[in-house]
């Protein structure tokens, strides 16, 4: 049973020590800009949180820690790109940059955003500039503010729901990225580079006020000196697309058509959040709720209300509390629905009947795009672009790109998307990925790799209490190979795997989730579904890697046994109970 924190009482409690730090920062500047002329190898830690949100977190690889020696200082850098669009010039120049000045890899977020690894503090600035000036962009994917904004990767010409989807993603990111002017002046010495035109729907929103959604004169009209509590994640789709995760987002909005396919508003859902900690009963995953329904003329209005009702009651105080679904599980969903009311100006509208249920599909494979034109899914495991041994994904990604210059679309499952592509292409990409090692049908690919997912965590995120990516591989290997054991050769279903509580790789809905908890051992969630839109729950605190097979095949063997025609591991775990499962565990002979 999980229980939120008291109401602050803001008479006693103090703002956090971040909070000073952004009102000292001149909007973002210091003293990340001061630090980053020093000759050091490092940032101080009141740097490192301002620089977050530039894109970037300082890590060092805990692999080369040695008693006496200075860490192996690094940066991770991060790639804003809403909906996941790369253009191929930006992909390049990725590509590039990654053998320049990184660890020769590329790696694709479950934010459909491309990190880099291995960055040198006098490597950073460099970096950032020769991103901006290939049309990405990396200000706003860390920090206390509005993330990257995720919505389905699939690039269908004939469905206009996806087409808004893509199109209300990218004008939401734009109504929510920072004003500071302080992102050029310090990694392009003041030019600002435009990659596009603003909507002028979207300028002109992110000025309207009479509502108190927007501070007027201040360099962040919507943020104020102090930005947000905490990161804020928001996603558009549309009806039963379930590929964002959409109950794990702060904000979501789906989608709403009429019969001729025209755009007529949105549902909104809002206080979706997985980040939690050990130990700590008042921190806890949370599902989404569904809000209201507002029409697309209101659109933006309605994000900015639910904007600042996080900005101005979320926890200043206690960054463990500060995100949105705290707010929303201390107050009720009709307290938060009648304070949005306030800041919207208006009375909130009932949320639409959604006839579709929503599915996670993955689009992977070949796929016609409605237009004459084929789209590509790859996965990519673990998301991590490499070359290794007769592996030569960065090769042939690069190769493609390079030859045909295809738009990639990233996935919220770390793959990627190749779009645009004229069928009498299909042959020679075929044979490149074919030559290079990589499978482009999704059939040849074991079901568990295909939608297993898992965070970096070490060496180099300081957050890791276990290994995650590395060990993903050997582990989805074991569990196979124990499912053959027991009489189950080809199940499937959704394993999620994090090396610590926050929770990146979303393992909180997955129907079999690892969570690092101690050395060498993991935290098991079970009893999510196969469309990721129910939560999970902990069944055991610690299990040990070398006890995975003790600790799965009595519970493979009971879902052998008791499960009824089709059902999912994760729906059959939810369906019998936790308490049943640990009486079979106790139980089982072997």
């Amino acid at each position: 049973m999980v229980k939120s924190a008291p109401p602050p009482t803001t008479t006693t409690r103090k703002p956090s020590k971040v909070e000073g730090l952004k009102e000292h920062s001149n909007f973002l500047r210091e003293p990340v800009a001061t630090e980053l002329l020093e000759d050091t190898t490092h940032f101080s830690e009141e740097a490192v949180q301002i620089l977050k949100f530039h894109g970037s977190y300082q890590q060092d690889n805990r692999d080369n820690r040695a008693k006496g020696k200075e860490k192996d200082y690094q940066m991770m850098l991060r790639t804003r790109s809403p909906g996941g669009f790369i253009p191929p010039q930006l992909y390049l120049t990725l590509d590039k940059l990654a053998d320049e000045y990184g660890n020769h890899t590329l790696r694709a977020t479950t934010r459909q955003g491309f990190q880099l690894h291995g960055i040198l503090k006098k490597n950073l600035k460099p970096t950032i500039a020769a991103i901006v000036k290939s049309m990405g962009s990396t200000l706003g994917a860390c920090g206390d503010l509005n993330r990257n904004v995720m919505a389905p990767p699939a690039p269908f010409k004939n469905k206009p729901e996806y087409e808004y989807a893509w199109e209300y993603a990218n004008n939401i990111a734009d109504l929510l990225t920072p004003q500071t002017g302080a992102y050029y002046e310090i990694w392009l010495d003041g030019e600002k580079v435009i990659s596009g035109e603003e909507n002028p729907e979207v300028v002109a929103a992110r000025q309207k006020n009479g509502t108190g959604t927007v501070f007027h004169d201040n360099v962040e009209p919507i943020y104020g000196t102090h930005y947000m509590p905490r990161k804020f994640k928001a996603s558009v789709t549309v009806p039963g697309d379930n590929s964002i995760d959409l109950y794990t987002q702060d904000l979501t909005l789906v989608v709403i058509t009429n019969k001729d396919g025209e755009l007529q508003g949105f549902n909104v859902f809002a206080g979706g959040g997985l980040g939690r900690t050990h130990n700590k009963e008042e921190t806890f995953a949370r599902a989404a709720d569904p809000i209201c329904y507002v029409q697309k003329d209101d659109v933006y209005e309605l994000v900015k209300a639910i904007v600042a009702t996080q900005r101005d009651y979320g926890d200043r105080t206690d960054r463990r509390h500060a995100r949105l679904k705290y707010l929303i599980n201390d107050w009720g969903v009709e307290q938060f629905r009648s304070k949005v009311e306030e800041y919207f100006g208006k009375p909130l509208v009932p949320f639409k009947f959604l006839a579709k249920k929503f599915k996670y599909q993955d689009f992977l494979g070949w796929h016609e795009q409605g237009d004459g034109k084929l789209f590509l899914g790859i996965s990519i495991d673990n998301g991590r672009v490499k070359d290794e041994g007769s592996f030569q994904l960065k090769t042939a990604l690069r190769e493609i790109v390079e030859k045909f210059n295809l738009t990639m679309h990233l996935t919220p499952h770390q793959n990627l998307i190749f779009c645009d592509i004229a069928p009498e292409n299909k042959a020679e990409i075929e044979a490149i990925l074919h030559r290079c090692g990589v499978v482009s049908d999704p059939n040849n690919i074991d079901s568990l790799v295909r939608y297993g997912m898992a965070c970096p965590a070490l060496p180099t995120c300081g957050l890791a209490i276990t290994e995650s990516e590395r060990i993903i591989p050997s582990f989805l290997q074991r569990i196979r190979a124990l499912l053959k054991k027991v009489g189950l050769p080809k199940t499937h279903f959704v394993i999620r795997m994090t090396g610590c509580p926050n929770g990146c790789a979303r393992p909180y809905v997955a129907e079999l989730g690892f969570v690092g908890s101690f050395t060498e051992s993991y935290q098991v969630w079970l009893g999510g579904c196969p469309n990721q839109t129910r939560l999970a729950r902990p069944f055991t605190e610690r299990m040990h890697a070398d006890d995975l097979e003790k600790f799965l095949e009595p519970l493979f063997v009971f879902f052998k046994q008791s499960r009824k025609r089709g059902e999912s591991f994760g729906n059959f775990c939810d369906r019998v109970g936790f308490d049943a499962l640990r009486e079979f565990s106790e139980s089982y002979q072997g």
